[in-house]
C-alpha cells in the first residue's frame, strides 16, 4: 500500500468535490421529460425524481430514470475506489477508498437535490443514493452484489404493497448504511477513534441526512396522517393523456 499525505493531495479532493457536484445537477427526469414532450416540474408532485416519473408516464419510463440516476451516484463511487483502491492515509492503516469514494459521491447528492442549474430544487435523491450504496458495497465484495439486489427487491415490494414510497426509501438508504457501518466497525474496530474513520461515517450520517432533509415534507404528511400512497400497481396501466 502506497501513502497518501492529504497536505500534497488535496486539489484532487477539491476538484473531485466541484465534479461530481455538476454530474448531480444534471438532471434525467426533466430531460427525459422533456423528449416526451411534458415538463415533470409541472406535473404531480413537481419532483423531477423516479416516482413522479413513474406516476406520469408508467414503470418502463421510471425504471429508466432510475437507472440513470444511479449511475449517478454510482459512478463517483467507482471513480473513488479505483483511483485510491493502494492507497492509505499517511501515518495510518486507513484505507483512503474508504473515504474517497463516499466523499466523491456526497456530493453528487448534494448537486441532485440542491442544483445551481435548477435554483436549488431537484429530485430527493433516493435513487443515486441507492446507486452509490449498491457500487460502494461491491466494491468491498463482488458478491455483495446480489445481496444489494436481494434488498432492493425488498424495498420495491414494500412500495408497492404498503404504497408508502418515501417510508420505503428511506428504510432501504438506512439499511445500506447499517451494513456499510458494519463492515467498517469490523475493519477498524482497534481505530475507531482515528479522525479519518470518525470522518467516514460522518459522510454515511450526511448521506442520511441528506435524503431524509429532502423528503422533510413527506415525512410531515406521514406523521399528519395526509400523506400520498405511491400505488406503483395502477402506474404500469397508466396512459399520457396525450396518446
Amino acid at each position: 500500500m502506497k501513502e497518501l499525505y492529504i497536505s500534497q493531495s488535496w486539489y484532487l479532493f477539491l476538484i473531485a468535490a466541484v465534479s461530481c457536484y455538476f454530474l448531480g445537477c444534471f438532471n434525467f427526469a426533466v430531460l427525459i421529460s422533456k423528449i416526451k414532450r411534458r415538463n415533470i416540474l409541472n406535473i404531480g408532485s413537481g419532483n423531477p425524481g423516479t416516482m413522479n416519473m413513474t406516476r406520469t408516464f408508467g414503470l418502463k419510463i421510471g425504471a429508466i430514470n432510475f437507472f440513470c440516476d444511479a449511475l449517478k451516484g454510482a459512478l463517483p463511487v467507482l471513480v473513488g475506489y479505483l483511483v485510491f483502491k493502494n492507497y492509505v492515509f499517511a501515518g495510518t492503516n486507513i484505507l483512503v477508498s474508504d473515504f474517497s469514494r463516499y466523499f466523491f459521491a456526497v456530493f453528487a447528492i448534494i448537486g441532485h437535490i440542491f442544483p445551481v442549474t435548477m435554483k436549488f430544487k431537484g429530485g430527493k435523491g433516493i435513487a443515486s443514493t441507492l446507486g452509490l450504496f449498491w457500487c460502494s458495497l461491491v466494491c468491498e465484495s463482488w458478491w455483495y452484489f446480489f445481496i444489494a439486489f436481494v434488498l432492493l427487491v425488498g424495498v420495491l415490494v414494500y412500495i408497492i404493497f404498503m404504497e408508502w414510497g418515501s417510508m420505503g426509501s428511506l428504510l432501504g438508504v438506512a439499511s445500506f448504511t447499517v451494513w456499510q457501518a458494519i463492515i467498517w466497525v469490523n475493519r477498524y474496530y482497534f481505530l475507531i477513534e482515528e479522525g479519518w474513520v470518525i470522518a467516514c461515517f460522518a459522510l454515511l450520517l450526511a448521506i442520511n441526512l441528506l435524503t431524509w432533509i429532502a423528503h422533510r415534507k413527506n415525512l410531515y404528511r406521514l406523521m399528519a396522517g395526509e400523506e400520498h400512497r405511491t400505488i406503483v400497481r395502477k402506474s404500469r396501466k397508466k396512459k399520457l393523456s396525450n396518446n
